[in-house]
């Protein structure tokens, strides 16, 4: 069984996919989209977005990073792929699942699946341009507004070179809507010959295992569920292998969510940081009460000082961090 944590584009940035896979469970992690439109990308773009690169395409934790693009231009795709493999990328995914209004206008993400023919395309090049080594994965959802072209987009997707693929269980139009049609993901897993990973609504070890259940899928991507309970995967994890699951307590939390305020405060301007550690923190208010509180105080301050003393982080490895 593996556990993935999801590409979530503005939200599971480089900060938090260090603090994530350092709580244990996830089994490899994916950037958030590079976008790719009629040219080939300056390196800067890749470090930005994929900083893990420059430390063998590992978190602090030891677990892999896979860098992902999303584009629609076959050429172009294969052009970037190959070069994010020269900069240490592991794996290239690519991204068939953004529902955002912005990117699907610019046919990019979850539109493309109106055109499986394109999908192949796309694989074929990019397979074709990435060393034999290199993995080519794919994220997809289940279509635009219906799942009618689900199989055929997970069959153009796995015959065009895709070595995996993770299923959102939801359309596009669905968005993050519950529920997720995991039965979706196992009618995908009856037409290809690749592994398939399922996606959407497990936010706690019982809907892991309905999902198990219904989509028949081993393998696993965690994305909001993970977010919002940062030791879900760990959960699951020792539930998968027989053992006692203990959830992470509040206390056990805190240091994580004071040490990805430093790194907020380090690598992000001042007006960004407050926000950053907001978003995390509102996510958080699902699964503890004690969060609520917190996120009450927190949510009305933008002074990084005054944040630093409602979060009890420790004075001086701020200072270090200022």
């Amino acid at each position: 069984m593996q556990i993935a944590l999801a590409p979530m584009e503005g939200l599971v940035d480089e900060i938090l996919r260090d603090v994530l896979t350092r709580v244990g469970g996830i089994d490899w992690c994916v950037t958030e989209f590079i976008r790719v439109c009629d040219r080939l990308l300056p390196e800067a773009a890749y470090r930005k977005l994929a900083p893990e690169l420059a430390d063998g395409a590992l978190t602090r934790a030891g677990t892999p990073m896979r860098v992902q693009l999303l584009g629609s231009d076959p050429i172009c795709l294969a052009d970037n792929a190959a070069f994010a493999c020269t900069l240490g990328a592991p794996v290239i995914d690519l991204n068939f699942g953004c529902p955002a209004k912005t990117v699907n206008k610019s046919r990019g993400g979850a539109v493309l699946l109106k055109e499986p023919e394109l999908l192949h395309a796309i694989l074929c090049e990019v397979r074709r341009a990435v060393p034999a080594e290199i993995p080519v994965t794919a994220k997809m959802r289940l279509g635009f507004d219906s799942p009618d072209g689900a199989l055929d987009c997970a069959r153009a997707l796995a015959e065009g070179g895709a070595d995996q693929l993770v299923v959102h269980a939801r359309t596009k139009v669905d968005g993050y809507k519950p529920p997720a049609h995991w039965e979706w993901v196992a009618r995908v897993q009856e037409v290809v010959d690749v592994p398939v990973y399922a996606n959407g609504e497990i936010w706690t070890v019982d809907d892991w295992r309905r999902c198990r259940e219904v989509s028949g899928a081993e393998d696993i991507m965690l994305g909001r569920g993970l977010v919002s309970r940062p030791d879900l995967a760990r959960q699951i994890a020792a539930a998968r292998a027989g053992q006692e699951v203990v959830p992470m307590s509040w206390g056990e939390l805190q240091p994580l969510l004071q040490d990805f305020w430093r790194q907020a405060r380090r690598k992000l301007a001042p007006r960004y940081a407050p926000g950053r550690l907001k978003q995390w923190l509102a996510m958080l208010t699902r699964s503890y009460p004690e969060a609520v509180a917190l996120f009450a105080e927190v949510r009305r301050e933008n002074d990084c000082q005054r944040i630093d003393q409602l979060l009890g982080a420790p004075e001086a490895a701020l200072a270090e961090s200022a």
